[in-house]
């Protein structure tokens, strides 16, 4: 992957350049029907934080205005928000946006339940192509202007997917940390997808789909928590090809709280290694495939990047490295430990020049992840409990006030003289932090680790052993990320 984006950036062979762009033209006879009927569906649940920023984004879309339509999919169970929500919609509704407020009696299938059942209705049939945007995106006005003309002109295109691009991601040590894998996600692994194989995972959200693409899929289906990797991988077995755009962005928000971030890995972990186990089998019988995109996306897409390199990242530095303090018989070879290691680290932080300095916070994060990562992939392939555990992402909307609130409980442990509100704040803040016993547990083995090879070893892996330790002891007490009153 370095080298096909090394060459990308060399001989400057961006994907969008293989192929045909070109803006519409008005025409005076036919007036607006020129421009194709889009359909902008954004799924939601209880989220009363965001539902104005991104109801507000999609009906701002520089469109023409009898050419799109506006679905807002509710399955909120909080009776006050659908009630904030449907008043939304009403709002921009006067304003004259073509925007409908659907929501369901049920919240079967979860985001793909609720998409499915947004194009059964009579006016979502009409549309040639449907843009999909959660709760907390916000699409620049002229993104459908950058992205319909690449699927209007290319027949073989059935997916537009676009970049994201973080809000809060200065907010604090976690949602920086966050950016640099995700960074290398959207800048390597949707860029090499998009210029080898014309292939990647569709990301759930800042995409445009061609409606006959959808359909000959198969549609939605919910027998895994992504669905939007489910979709996407039975389309490019139809012959669909896919084009990632990294120039056009669309702010979002990152999980600022680690128990909302542990949930989304969770999910991003769990649900790719179900579908591996469900689809393998498919892929290799497939025949409207070349032989060596089976083997990208069988070996690379899912073996190598959703379930090896978990478990590897997880087993290598966080048991078998520890180990061998104790089993001075057993020597791992100083390329094996450090320097390919710190290749492959490099490669992957290089996305994000601006934290290069956060590397060693990142290293230790990321190993410190890659336990909840590991499990919830076993938890995947083997169909255990959990498999099929959807929590929705907890979102904050304006990240000051999630800011103010934390500067707000932290000025109360110096009100020395009132006794009882720091008691309060006391009890409230190790309610807030749940304590993880894998975490502890693995933190508890690496620092034994560390004492021994401190005491009797001769690599001195003890310098690492403790940071690490350290790491895990801070996690699994969790503290980490922002905390946020529950009032």
């Amino acid at each position: 992957m370095a080298m096909v984006i090394a060459c990308i950036k060399l001989f400057g062979k961006q994907p969008q350049k293989r192929y045909k762009w070109e803006s519409f033209k008005d025409d005076v006879e036919i007036g607006n029907s020129v421009y194709p009927l889009v359909l902008v569906q954004i799924p939601m649940y209880n989220e009363k934080e965001v539902y104005q920023l991104s109801i507000g984004a999609a009906c701002g879309l520089s469109w023409p205005s009898d050419r799109i339509v506006i679905q807002v999919l509710d399955d909120s169970t909080d009776p006050l928000i659908k009630e904030m929500v449907e008043m939304e919609c009403e709002k921009w509704a006067s304003k004259g946006i073509n925007i409908h407020y659907q929501v369901r009696d049920n919240r079967k299938g979860y985001k793909a339940g609720a998409l499915k059942e947004g194009l059964k209705h009579h006016y979502a049939n009409e549309c040639e192509y449907v843009a999909i945007f959660d709760a907390d995106f916000q699409p620049e006005p002229d993104f459908l202007w950058q992205t319909i003309p690449f699927l209007y002109h290319n027949s073989e295109l059935g997916l537009v997917q676009a970049r994201w691009k973080f809000v809060n991601s200065d907010e604090c040590l976690m949602t920086r940390m966050q950016e640099m894998s995700l960074d290398y996600h959207f800048l390597v692994e949707q860029e090499v997808g998009s210029s080898t194989y014309a292939f990647f995972g569709f990301n759930g959200t800042a995409g445009v789909w061609r409606m006959a693409a959808i359909n000959e899929a198969g549609g939605w289906k919910d027998r895994t928590t992504v669905e939007d990797m489910d979709l996407a991988v039975r389309a490019t077995l139809k012959g669909w090809k896919f084009l990632y755009l990294g120039s056009l962005k669309v702010k979002n928000e990152l999980p600022s709280t680690l128990k909302a971030y542990r949930y989304q890995q969770h999910r991003w972990s769990c649900g790719p290694a179900n579908l591996f186990r469900k689809m393998v089998i498919e892929i290799i019988r497939n025949k409207r495939v070349t032989l060596w995109k089976k083997i990208y996306v069988i070996y690379n897409f899912f073996f190598v990047r959703k379930i090896v390199a978990h478990i590897v990242t997880f087993v290598f530095y966080c048991v078998v490295l520890p180990a061998t303090v104790m089993v001075p018989e057993v020597v791992i070879p100083r390329w094996g430990a450090v320097y390919i290691p710190t290749i492959i680290t490099i490669l992957n932080a290089v996305g994000t020049p601006r934290s290069f300095h956060l590397l060693v916070f990142w290293i230790l994060f990321e190993n410190v992840m890659s336990l909840h990562r590991t499990k919830a992939t076993f938890i995947g392939l083997f169909e255990t409990r959990r498999v099929n555990e959807w929590v929705v992402t907890e979102k904050h909307g304006d990240s000051s006030k999630v800011k103010g609130t934390t500067k707000q409980l932290k000025n109360y442990q110096f009100k020395i003289g009132e006794r009882h509100v720091y008691l309060h704040y006391l009890i409230n803040n190790l309610c807030r932090h749940m304590v993880h016993m894998l975490e502890l547990g693995v933190g508890l083995f690496l620092f034994t680790c560390g004492c021994y090879d401190f005491a009797f070893g001769k690599n001195r892996y003890f310098i690492y052993l403790y940071v690490q330790a350290i790491a895990f002891f801070i996690m699994g007490f969790g503290y980490v990320g922002t905390h946020v009153s529950n009032a």
